[in-house]
């Protein structure tokens, strides 16, 4: 979207590096629009801060203020200098009858969630843990579009971040993790999990799936 110099100057603010925009919990009635540089979405799991996602120029965040009156469900904060828009909900109407490329994106953000929610469902039904530990990684290989192309692909998650995806406890997501490293499925970092073939772990949680579909018809 083309950001003119009078709109930002409306509804513009800039953030330093580290500076937070707004925490979770707090009470919230404004979207954001990135105009340049990068925030980070981040969430506490007991005492562990996880970042959920990591926005570009272009991006919106903080969208579900608009549509609920809830607190926000998790912080952002700006990885680098950041200029962003910020819209409540008393100018929000006026802007998107300016600009409705800002709806078509804010579509592409509600059903990509709509897919995702739907998405780890699927997953959490999964009532083998290895499987669904596995399939964790093709749930996450799936963020990138080029991820079939290349086979191997690289993942910027840790054990903690699996157990919190497939909803299993840490220890027991360690030691499935473990049985993989030593079989060659995976490799494992302190910040990334490498699958070497993307291919096989996809053969492998289909296989399973279609074990369970025939045992479950008999």
């Amino acid at each position: 979207m083309d950001i003119s110099e009078g709109l930002f100057q409306k509804f513009g603010k800039e953030f330093k590096p580290g500076q937070m925009i707004f925490c979770e919990w707090e009470p919230g009635d404004s979207l954001y629009i990135i105009v340049k540089g990068k925030v980070k979405i981040v969430k506490i799991f007991g005492k562990t801060q996880k970042t959920l996602d990591v926005m570009e120029e272009g991006n919106i965040f903080g969208e579900m203020a608009l549509l609920e009156e809830e607190p926000r469900s998790a912080s952002a904060i700006a990885i680098t200098e950041t200029k962003l828009l910020e819209f409540n909900k008393e100018n929000f109407n006026m802007i998107i009858q300016k600009y409705p490329q800002l709806v078509y994106n804010l579509l592409i953000i509600f059903a990509k969630r709509i897919y995702d929610a739907k998405r780890r469902l699927k997953n959490l039904l999964i009532d083998d843990y290895t499987t669904r530990v596995i399939d964790v990684f093709l749930m996450l290989s799936e963020h990138n579009p080029n991820a079939w192309q290349l086979n191997s692909i690289t993942l910027q998650t840790t054990i903690d971040d699996v157990a919190n995806w497939c909803g299993l406890p840490v220890a027991e997501v360690n030691n499935i993790v473990m049985t993989l490293v030593k079989q060659g499925k995976i490799e494992l970092y302190a910040d990334k999990i490498v699958v070497p073939n993307l291919k096989e772990i996809q053969r492998i949680v289909q296989t399973k799936l279609k074990s369970k579909r025939k045992i479950s018809k008999v």
